[in-house]
């Protein structure tokens, strides 16, 4: 069974253990931090991309990667009605314990129960595809979970800013055959270290195309402070 470390660097949290953060490693050859009180945060210390994506919520939301519950609680405090879905037993047992109300346990893939009017992927929530060629699927399924005239709001990174730059301004990318985007990262919490596991940034130009061919819109809501961006995806009429 692969060790939930995020899970269970939430509820050391939550129960007052907090003694040290999430380490992450990726492919590309990165060391970094995930604080753990940055995931606990309130409306007011979120980036504008993400209180943006939250003003934008409208009628019955599923909040994908609901992580420790803040965009849910925030959601809530609204009046809105709000599901948290993390596939993290830890995740969903400190959104509980935080007082999101409606919480389930699962893989995004093996949700197939109500629908929503707003499905709401934040901290780069695409991600969750893995790979480029994962994220048709990721978004057949998501199209599938909402109402008529339902929306998903997603923000994702360019990380092309991470490649180097040559003489006539371009990228130097790795020709491997994979886009660029592909991470995979490996996290280390109080000597325990999780599965590798893959995660994809997109760039906007990418998502758009992608969401064409589910026959769903895509605009660009705001862009963030470095390379990242909010887009609204909607069902056609």
């Amino acid at each position: 069974m692969t060790r939930d470390i995020f899970g269970m660097a939430l509820i050391d949290f939550l129960n007052g253990n907090y003694s040290e953060d999430i380490t992450t490693y990726s492919s590309l050859d990165e060391k970094d931090v995930l604080p753990l009180p940055y995931l606990f945060r309130d409306y007011d210390e979120m980036p504008l991309i993400e209180q943006k994506a939250l003003d934008l919520c409208r009628g019955t939301v599923l909040d994908v990667g609901c992580g420790s519950g803040s965009h849910s609680l925030y959601l809530q405090s609204k009046g809105v009605e709000v599901f948290g879905l993390d596939e993290s037993e830890g995740a969903i047992f400190t959104a509980k314990s935080r007082g999101v109300y409606n919480v389930m346990h699962s893989n995004i893939y093996d949700y197939s129960g109500m629908k929503f009017d707003t499905i709401l992927l934040l901290m780069n929530g695409i991600g969750i595809a893995g790979q480029l060629k994962e994220a048709h699927r990721l978004l057949n399924h998501l199209k599938g979970l909402l109402n008529p005239g339902g929306q998903i709001l997603v923000d994702s990174s360019d990380i092309i800013y991470m490649f180097e730059v040559d003489g006539d301004g371009g990228y130097w990318i790795p020709n491997n055959g994979k886009y660029y985007g592909e991470v995979q990262f490996t996290m280390e919490y109080k000597g325990l270290k999780s599965a590798p596991f893959n995660w994809l940034y997109l760039d906007y130009n990418r998502l758009k195309q992608l969401a064409v061919q589910q026959n769903l819109s895509c605009e660009l809501v705001c862009k963030g402070t470095h390379y990242d961006y909010l887009a609204r995806l909607r069902t056609q009429p």
